[in-house]
This record gives structure tokens, C-alpha cells and sequence, in this order.
């Protein structure tokens, strides 16, 4: 069931699953951009039962509150804090992909207490100075006549496999709804948030237990990418998963759940 707090200034959606036992640890999970807390629901079945579950929607996406203007990853993070305190959550392993792993990165190093560890799926740490470039130019595409439109097939051509786009045209589909209706205000925002994202120098900081998740097929944020984060933070593993580009998640869901119920061990 969709549920609201108010937060840190906004309105931030969410969504629990579980029993709430207080013996079983919370799993907090965050999207990737342009998606929304729904794009976990293949996670939800496997681990509902070992597991409290929370989803939520990040700044400018889903139900939570959009406002206009740049966003910054440490507001991004903030939401994130100011979403554990209400609900009083005090530790959890935290979950994101994408936008939702770079969020997780700085939470970790701003609160380390609340984290018992930290899966970091097809993300990156820091983004070249001319990948900005790049950035300005979705930003603008979006500003344009057709809106989120301009950048849907794009969009899906990077997230997923050619195999999987042509096998799961029902996926793709969804995914593009949810694209296609993520509000201006927090592309755009959030999109600024990522261009400037540089927090690969800083990683050593974090202490919790880390697995990186690479899909092997990923353009957007290449497995190279995780293999830096995973040099970078003590102790951190890697788990690549063939046949599967950016929502790895969604793409090899099987895989994906199991690389992370090990990590976790969790039944």
C-alpha cells in the first residue's frame, strides 16, 4: 500500500512490505532516474519474508513532491534521512540502482551508523567533465515540445538488452510508461544532480559490508565503472551478471536476487 510522509521539506512517497517484525533487518530500496519504487517488484516476493521492505520514490519521481529547480545528491541524500527518522528505522541495508546507488554512496558516508551494508547496482561513483555535455543535452530535450518523450526510446535502448527488449515487450513497455510520465522538475533536477556526481576519492570512507552488482551489457554505467567503486572501498565485492545491461534487476531478476540474498545471507 502507497503511504506519505512529509520530510525534509517534501512530500516523499513509499511503500512497506513485510510483517514488521522488529528480530527481521529492514531492506531499503531506491530507483534508478525516470523510474519509480514499482521497478523493485521482483525483489519484493523474494525477500518480503526474511525481510521488512522499504521502497520509496526518490525527489521528483512517483508520488513524492517535484519541485522545480537543481537538486543536489546531498538533498537527495537528506530526503533519504529525514524518510529513516520518520519512520525510525535506525539501521537497514540499503539498496540502489543507478541515481538510487549514488544516493546510497553519500548516505553512507554522511550517516555510516544507519547502514549495515550497501549494494551498489549499475552505478557509478564520479562522471567525466564531458559527460556533462551529455547531460545538458537530455536536459534540454526534455524542456522541449515533446517532454519526457524525447528521450524514451533512448532511454530503453540503453536500459535494456536488444534480446530482452524484443522478448519482454510487456517490460519495456511499463518502463517507458514510467519514463514517460516522470515529472519534468525531477528529470531535470535530478539530472543535474548526476552530472555533477564525484564522490570516487571519498569512497574509502565507507565502512559497512559493499557488493557492487555490473549488468555486462551496460552502456550507461559500464562495468568498469563498478569495478572502480570496488577498488575503491575496502573490502567490497563484485557480482557481474551476463545478459543484462542497466536494470539489471528487472532484466535477470533471478540472478540479480541472488546475488543479492548472498550477500545478505538471508534465506
Amino acid at each position: 500500500m502507497s503511504q506519505s510522509i512529509h520530510a525534509n521539506g517534501i512530500d516523499i512517497g513509499f511503500t512497506i512490505d513485510g510483517d514488521l517484525s522488529p528480530a527481521k533487518p529492514w531492506l531499503v530500496f531506491a530507483h534508478s532516474l525516470a523510474c519509480d519504487r514499482s521497478m523493485w517488484e521482483p525483489q519484493v516476493e523474494v525477500f518480503k519474508r526474511p525481510c521488512n521492505l522499504l521502497r520509496y520514490d526518490l525527489r521528483g519521481h512517483g508520488t513524492t513532491s517535484a519541485p522545480a529547480g537543481d537538486y543536489t545528491l546531498e538533498m537527495l541524500a537528506d530526503d533519504l534521512k529525514g524518510l529513516l527518522e520518520a519512520l525510525r528505522i535506525q539501521r537497514c541495508h540499503f539498496v540502489g540502482l543507478s541515481l538510487g546507488g549514488m544516493v546510497g554512496q553519500l548516505a553512507a558516508l554522511r550517516m555510516p551508523m544507519r547502514f549495515a551494508s550497501l549494494t551498489l547496482a549499475n552505478t557509478t561513483s564520479r562522471h567525466p567533465l564531458d559527460a556533462r555535455a551529455i547531460w545538458e543535452q537530455r536536459i534540454a530535450a526534455v524542456r522541449g515540445p515533446t517532454g519526457m518523450n524525447a528521450i524514451v526510446t533512448s532511454t530503453l535502448e540503453r536500459w535494456f538488452t536488444p534480446e530482452f527488449r524484443a522478448q519482454r515487450p510487456d517490460m519495456v513497455h511499463r518502463i517507458a510508461t514510467l519514463v514517460r510520465n516522470t515529472p519534468i522538475n525531477g528529470y531535470v533536477g535530478c539530472a543535474q544532480a548526476i552530472a555533477r556526481l564525484n564522490l570516487t576519492a571519498r569512497l574509502e570512507g565507507i565502512r559497512c559490508p559493499v557488493l557492487v552488482i555490473v549488468g555486462e551489457e551496460d552502456r550507461g554505467t559500464s562495468p568498469a565503472m563498478g569495478e572502480e567503486i570496488v577498488q575503491s572501498i575496502p573490502g567490497a565485492r563484485l557480482e557481474r551478471i551476463p545478459n543484462a545491461a542497466h536494470l539489471s534487476n528487472l532484466e535477470q531478476p533471478v540472478a540479480f536476487s541472488m546475488a543479492l540474498r548472498g550477500f545478505l545471507a538471508v534465506e
